[in-house]
């Protein structure tokens, strides 16, 4: 059997499935994520082994990004969905008396989960969660350029579940086309903004919708009150984190211009402190996933000049945690999201100049704000727009359940996370009861009835 006649029987057999109604059942959803724990917890030393194969993460790095997060999710969602699930009563319009409104949450049907290769654990199985949380069926498609977890979840998902109702399929850019021609009723997509314009485009021939979660240069911002020493700490670990392979790391440093010099010096000790006087040689430090983006990488280390790092060892595709300074808008660096260890800085004096600086380019995933000055605090967070982020740390939005994840206009569109993905992946589905115990005439064609009708919804 050729690739397309067997997705295209999977994609069948799922929708069958669901058309059962079989997982629309609350208790039939709550059993299925407790059997997904159970698979999880299971499976946790071979996803700590084949995260440390494919990015070469440690195991601290390993459980805090990836392991963590989805147990935390996992537990709050079975703890909160028989809530969410429940038909919400509405209010009644003032010309709807005796009518009765509510909100049922229903499932789409079958998802597509396109998972990327950066976080391959956590942003396969998080939207997983959600996906059956809400009682849809699930297909998931995790990257090729990390194979070892792409055949851990395999695995995981063969074993503890009927292929009618989640499944995984692996394979490359063949495989994530052969998916996309298939009229499933949701699509969850994580990765790159070129890529979501095509799985975008793929969903319009069906009209399918679509939640995108794509990335952008996402700013970190330190004003000149920052606590920079605290707030060095908070940004090399925002973005040297996975090697820097992270959607919501900073990408580029605005920094005050009084405060560049003792701030660089505070990140240069905290990458020390982190990685040691030789990252190349740290066996828990992070590699570039592939030799193409390896080699796209290596080409930023000629812009500007470099003020730390700038080593790599191409063989086991490594590079050192780097600061670049001496950087312009029109250099290569700046171009598109960096995606890698490699941190360009650029100053300021205004904060307007930041404000407009940001604004004049796509809107970014996240943002990130250092200052205890309230003022400007409130400045930055509503004259700026972009997905989420932090006003004195980094990343850590990322992580609680009780926030939406998300981005806005070229950082992607939907959101995600707790309740969050629960909405995401129901259709709220509105309903109204009308009563027949008695009739309102000003709704039917009449002088009188519009006389009424003005008197009820006038301004």
């Amino acid at each position: 059997m050729n690739l397309n006649n067997s997705i295209e029987d999977l994609v069948s057999a799922q929708r069958r499935f669901f058309k059962s109604g079989t997982t629309r059942d609350i208790h039939y959803r709550v059993t299925q994520l407790k059997k997904l724990r159970s698979a999880l917890i299971a499976k946790e030393a071979e996803v700590i082994q084949a995260l440390r194969t494919d990015l070469n993460k440690s195991e601290q790095e390993s459980f805090t990004t990836e392991i963590g997060i989805v147990y935390k999710e996992l537990s709050y969602v079975i703890r909160n969905i028989h809530q969410w699930a429940k038909p919400r009563k509405v209010k009644t319009a003032l010309t709807h008396i005796g009518s009765r409104g509510r909100i049922l949450p229903e499932p789409y049907g079958t998802v597509l989960i396109i998972a990327p290769w950066n976080y391959p654990w956590q942003l396969a199985i998080s939207p997983l969660i959600g996906a059956m949380a809400a009682g849809n069926t699930a297909v998931i498609k995790p990257s090729e350029l990390t194979p070892a977890v792409s055949a851990v979840i395999s695995a995981l998902i063969k074993d503890t579940f009927p292929e009618s109702y989640a499944a995984v399929v692996e394979g490359g850019p063949d495989t994530s086309t052969c998916l996309l021609q298939q009229p499933v009723d949701y699509i969850f997509f994580t990765g790159s903004t070129r890529i979501g314009k095509i799985v975008m485009q793929a969903a319009s021939q069906h009209l399918t919708p679509v939640t995108l979660e794509l990335g952008g240069k996402s700013p970190c911002i330190v004003h000149r009150d920052a606590s920079l020493k605290l707030t060095a700490k908070r940004i090399v670990f925002g973005k040297f984190t996975n090697a820097g392979q992270t959607c919501v790391a900073p990408d580029y440093l605005l920094v005050h211009e009084s405060v560049k010099e003792p701030l660089l010096q505070y990140m240069k000790e905290a990458i020390t402190e982190f990685y040691g006087e030789s990252p190349l040689k740290n066996p828990d430090y992070g590699r570039i996933v592939s030799e193409k983006h390896f080699l796209r990488l290596s080409h930023f280390l000629d812009n500007g000049s470099v003020r730390h790092g700038g080593n790599y060892d191409e063989s086991n595709l490594l590079i050192e945690p780097t600061l670049l300074d001496d950087i312009t808008w029109d250099m290569p660096v700046m171009e598109d999201e960096i995606f890698g260890p490699i941190f360009p800085i650029l100053t300021y004096n205004d904060l307007n100049e930041v404000i407009a600086t940001v604004n004049a380019r796509p809107k970014p995933l996240a943002l990130y704000l250092f200052t205890n000055d309230a003022g400007v605090q409130k400045q930055i967070m509503s004259e700026i727009s972009f997905g989420g982020g932090c006003i004195n740390d980094t990343l850590m939005h990322l992580a609680t359940p009780y926030l939406p994840f998300g981005g806005v206009g070229a950082s992607g569109m939907g959101a995600y996370h707790g309740k969050h993905s629960f909405d995401t992946f129901s259709h709220m589905k509105s309903i109204l009861h009308q009563t027949n115990k008695f009739d309102f005439s000003f709704r039917y064609p009449g002088k009188d009835g519009l006389k009424l009708l003005r008197k009820l919804m006038k301004p």
